[in-house]
């Protein structure tokens, strides 16, 4: 299983950026994939995820007015769309996948926000 992150960069507060995270390998969709991230100093923290097979998608309570996940099926990648982008949400954004209790990780990609 590999999953291949992109889409961080630098953005002013207020602004949007679209993460991405292209999974490969799984032989089935049962599976969930989602976002983690970490920021400067603190743990890491669940942002979103969705259940590939059901479609069914789950956020953080702080992600839940500003983010979206998504899938586009045909090219097995998982998209985190982000809105309304806060200099609290700087932090190195990890994709992560599950199944059967195993957890893959995909390399970071750093989200910076600020003026």
């Amino acid at each position: 299983v590999q999953l291949q992150a992109s889409g961080g960069g630098l953005v002013r507060p207020g602004g949007s950026l679209r993460l991405s995270c292209a999974a490969s390998g799984f032989e089935s969709d049962y599976y969930a994939i989602g976002w983690f991230r970490q920021a400067p100093g603190k743990g890491r923290e669940g942002v979103a995820c969705l259940a590939v097979k059901a479609g069914r998608t789950y956020y953080t309570d702080f992600a839940k007015d500003r983010f979206t996940i998504s899938r586009d099926n045909a090219k097995n990648t998982v998209y985190l769309q982000m809105d309304s982008l806060k200099p609290e949400d700087t932090a190195v954004y990890s994709c992560n996948a599950r199944r059967m209790g195993v957890d893959y990780w995909g390399q970071g990609t750093l989200v910076t926000v600020s003026s």
